[in-house]
């Protein structure tokens, strides 16, 4: 068998033993649970599974998009709150979102006017986003009903979430076998670990779009949250916001967060880069060597104590502050989800990696493998 064909078969072969999956996992200290979460108009079934540790730290997550539907976090005094945007039922996502949650692929983040060549072969992607692609297109993987089983983990329940991208959807090229285990520990991390392998030369980029706010979902705006991030560079814009292709140090910009300021202290600063994102919605570089796990972020939201760390192997991470929220959706317990009410931090590799030849390679090929990790590390600080 050509070994084009043998890696493919194996990786469908993991798929379709996906598909047997407990539907609960209970241990002295943490558990998983599932339960019905509706059907997609294609009459799919769609589970909702919720992790849990001992210290009352949980995280709810469907199959639809490997959405994070919820994530509740204790606060200073122990009590839990909800800090990630959602709805109730499946109904919420199926009439359309900004991504809140989801699994994003095959490419997170923009490529310039939908195009990109590989191997001396022109691919055209659909233009979602005005003239450029954004977040993996029309029905990316935000979309499509991922496959659930139990995982083993040593460290916590541990949900392994799998998707077959077929050769030629939303115009990307080869068979891509998908698999993002989501894993809650004991110490309140939400680590994501991401896995692919194809059957031809491709281009890959995955993340986890979730919209955050520590004092709660729909609990006010997140300008006074503080923000730390492990990085001396970020990737200037243009009007349609993708990277010009310069590295730019943050030194005496809005941008630098290397000593810990909150989002909303220069937000509104006269700056060319805070005119084109609407505020921050920007590429970081992060500090360290991708490829090792190591600190991003670090996040305090002073009112409630709660902290919440980013730790990833990729090379950088993209601030967005809900600069294109406006209030028309209401997510869970009928909060509405207005403007800069939340915040994202995508891990990542840059933007448009694909026509840029500077930036470092998202080529996934057969025989190789696509391996990331981002933890989400939840604890208390004191006030700034």
């Amino acid at each position: 068998m050509p070994q084009k064909a043998l890696i493919f078969v194996v990786a469908l072969a993991t798929l379709l033993l996906s598909a047997c999956a407990p539907a609960q996992r209970t241990g002295a200290t943490s558990k998983m649970t599932q339960q019905p979460f509706g059907k997609t108009p294609a009459g799919e079934d769609v589970a909702l599974y919720t992790l849990t540790n001992s210290k009352g730290f949980a995280a709810a997550i469907t199959t639809f998009g490997g959405i994070v539907v919820s994530l509740k976090a204790p606060d200073r005094a122990g009590r839990a709150a909800d800090v990630v945007f959602g709805f109730e039922n499946l109904e919420g996502y199926l009439k359309g979102h900004p991504y809140f949650g989801a699994i994003i692929g095959r490419y997170g983040n923009r490529i310039a006017k939908g195009r990109f060549t590989l191997d001396g072969v022109a691919y055209k992607l659909a233009q979602n986003n005005g003239e450029n692609h954004l977040h993996g297109g029309i029905s990316g993987f935000d979309k499509a009903v991922w496959k659930a089983r139990e995982a083993a983990a040593q460290d916590g329940p541990s949900l392994e979430l799998s998707y077959l991208s077929q050769d030629g959807e939303e115009g990307y090229p080869g068979n891509l076998a998908v698999t993002v285990t989501y894993t809650l520990t004991e110490a309140n991390e939400l680590r994501i670990d991401y896995l692919a392998t194809t059957d031809q030369p491709t281009v890959l980029n995955l993340t986890n779009h979730s919209y955050f706010n520590l004092a709660g979902q729909g609990e006010g705006d997140i300008l006074g949250h503080v923000v730390t991030i492990n990085a001396d560079r970020f990737t200037p814009v243009d009007a349609g916001l993708i990277p010009t292709g310069e590295l730019r140090p943050v030194e005496g910009t809005p941008f630098d967060f290397r000593q810990p300021r909150a989002i909303g202290e220069r937000i509104s600063a006269p700056d060319e880069q805070i005119r084109l994102g609407l505020g921050y919605d920007h590429n970081y570089v992060l500090n360290g060597a991708a490829g090792t796990l190591r600190l991003a972020a670090r996040v305090l939201e002073p009112s409630s104590g709660r902290l919440m760390e980013v730790h990833t192997t990729e090379p950088a991470m993209q601030l967005y502050t809900g600069n294109f929220l406006d209030g028309t959706l209401t997510g869970k317990g009928g909060k509405v989800y207005r403007h800069r009410y939340g915040f994202c931090m995508e891990t990542q590799h840059y933007p448009d990696s694909p026509n840029q030849p500077g930036f470092p390679s998202v080529v996934l090929r057969p025989g190789g493998r696509y391996q990331t990790t981002t933890v989400y590390k939840f604890s208390t600080g004191e006030r700034p």
